[in-house]
C-alpha cells in the first residue's frame, strides 16, 4: 500500500508542470513554432535559396511547395531548374516537359528546357524549344535570343563552344514575373 501511495505520489508530481528550463530570449535554441500561422510559400524560399547558391535546399523548398500548392506550372518549372543546377538532367528535362505540358504559354518553363536539352547534346530539339520560348516571349528578352543563336551555332558547329550550365540562371522578379538570365 505504502508502495502504491508513494508510486501515485511520483506520477503526479511527474505530470504538473515544475517550470522546467524556460526559453531565455539569448538561447541558441529555436524558438517554438506557432502551428496557427501561416507558414512562408516554398517557392519563395526556394527561389531565395536557388540565388544564394543552397539548390538542394531549394529543391526541398519547391517540394514543400508542391506539397501546399500542388503541381503548378510555377512549381514544376522551380523543381526543373532546380534539377538543372543540380546536374540532374533526366529529372529535370521530365520535369520540365511536365511544365510546358501543364502549360505551353510559359516561357520560363521553355527556356530551361532548351538548357537542358543543350546539355544533354540535343541541339536540334533546343533549337526548336528556344523558337518557341522566343515566340511565346514575343522577341522581347535577349537572352532567349542568345540562347537560341547559341543553339543554331551548336548545330552547324558541334564544337563551336561547350555550353557551361552555370552560365544560365532564372530569377523570380515581382509577383509572377520571370527574367531569364544568361552570363555567356
Amino acid at each position: 500500500m505504502r508502495t502504491t501511495a508513494i508510486l501515485l505520489i511520483l506520477s503526479l508530481t511527474a505530470c504538473g508542470n515544475t517550470g522546467g528550463l524556460g526559453r531565455s530570449p539569448d538561447s541558441p535554441f529555436a524558438p517554438q513554432v506557432d502551428r496557427g500561422e501561416d507558414s512562408v510559400d516554398g517557392l519563395l524560399v526556394g527561389h531565395r535559396l536557388m540565388a544564394a547558391g543552397e539548390h538542394e535546399l531549394a529543391l526541398k523548398a519547391y517540394y514543400r511547395a508542391a506539397g501546399q500548392q500542388g503541381t503548378t506550372v510555377d512549381v514544376l518549372s522551380a523543381l526543373g531548374s532546380a534539377n538543372l543546377q543540380l546536374g540532374r538532367l533526366g529529372q529535370a528535362e521530365r520535369i520540365l516537359r511536365r511544365a510546358v505540358e501543364k502549360d505551353a504559354t510559359f516561357v520560363p518553363a521553355w527556356n530551361n528546357l532548351g538548357v537542358v536539352l543543350m546539355e544533354r547534346g540535343t541541339y536540334g530539339e533546343a533549337e526548336r524549344v528556344f523558337r518557341t520560348a522566343f515566340a511565346l516571349d514575343s522577341g522581347e528578352s535577349d537572352d532567349i535570343k542568345a540562347n537560341l543563336a547559341l543553339a543554331l551555332a551548336k548545330i552547324e558547329n558541334p564544337d563551336y563552344a561547350d555550353v557551361d550550365i552555370s552560365s544560365f540562371a532564372l530569377m523570380r522578379r515581382g509577383t509572377g514575373d520571370y527574367r531569364i538570365l544568361s552570363r555567356i
